[in-house]
């Protein structure tokens, strides 16, 4: 890994992932309209506007986080979610209550926590949103998965959940490799070696069993497209588009995106992962069609 540790390119690729993740976002959730069925199986992209959701909103938070303390301030992170946080962006019902609660003054710790009977939330929520902190820290994948884990406490505190936001930010920082996107088995390789055992590694070694697989869906009926939008059920589905994808942003989505399942959650972490390497950007007619990041999101300096 030779990534230049330079805060103006840490910016900047940063910056490229959060924009491949919100047009990935902004695209999946555009699939979930019936009337652009048809579209979908034809590979053909919908009329703009594209809203993004949850997922990139969520993205830019983590962005802004980095480029203010160059590192993953728990609390401030907490804080920007909840501050934030647009109700019809598309949360999930424990996620939407627990902002609100951190909005009114309550702990992040304790609510977090406290999810699902006190086992916390195994959802795909920390994954979703990730991908630009490994673009940050694409000089040091170690430590991107250091962060990635401290930033998914505040809203996810199971295990699964956890490992999936390790994961997605160590695809992304190996992506970013400046002297070129890693081999598909490579990128799946690099990612297994950071994590620690779980459901999440698990299906990462069957992704990786799975690469020469032409067939997504298939791929996707065995370990899972975000369906149950649990951690272990959409992470190894999206790291193995991505790895199959990288360096060719539209193939990576319309692979992502043709299986169904959680839509906009896999091909943000797809975008998210593929934009952060070279030639891994989006289209500029995507990036057109694609809501602008808000404006509170730091992105002067890119």
């Amino acid at each position: 890994m030779t990534a230049d540790s330079s805060p103006d390119r840490r910016l900047a690729r940063a910056l490229a992932s959060l924009r491949g993740l919100a047009v990935g976002d902004a695209l999946g959730s555009q699939f979930f309209v019936p009337a652009n069925y048809p579209l979908l199986k034809r590979r053909e992209a919908p009329p703009g506007p594209w809203q993004w959701t949850d997922d990139t909103e969520m993205a830019c938070s983590v962005f802004a986080v980095l480029v203010r303390h160059d590192r993953i301030d728990q609390d401030a992170l907490a804080l920007s979610f909840a501050e934030h946080h647009d109700f019809d962006r598309g949360y999930g019902p424990a996620v939407n209550r627990l902002l609100r609660q951190v909005r009114e003054g309550g702990d992040w710790r304790e609510l977090a926590s406290a999810l699902f009977k006190g086992q916390g939330s195994w959802g795909n929520g920390a994954a979703m949103r990730i991908a630009p902190l490994g673009a940050w820290y694409a000089d040091d994948p170690e430590q991107a998965t250091h962060q990635a884990e401290i930033s998914a406490y505040p809203t996810h505190q199971h295990r699964e959940a956890v490992v999936g936001a390790m994961a997605v930010a160590a695809a992304s920082a190996l992506a970013a490799d400046p002297a070129g996107p890693p081999a598909p088995k490579a990128l799946l390789d690099g990612v297994i070696d950071l994590v620690p055992r779980s459901a999440v590694g698990a299906g990462l070694r069957r992704a990786r069993d799975m690469l020469d697989y032409g067939d997504a869906a298939t791929v996707a009926a065995v370990l899972g497209c975000g369906r149950r939008t649990t951690a272990h059920d959409t992470v190894p589905f999206a790291l193995w588009s991505a790895a199959r994808g990288l360096g060719d942003y539209e193939r990576a989505i319309w692979s992502t995106a043709q299986v169904g399942g959680d839509m906009d959650t896999t091909c943000a972490i797809v975008g998210g992962v593929v934009g952060s390497g070279a030639g891994g950007a989006p289209c500029a007619e995507w990036l057109e069609r694609t809501e602008v990041l808000p404006g509170w999101v730091p992105v002067a300096a890119g």
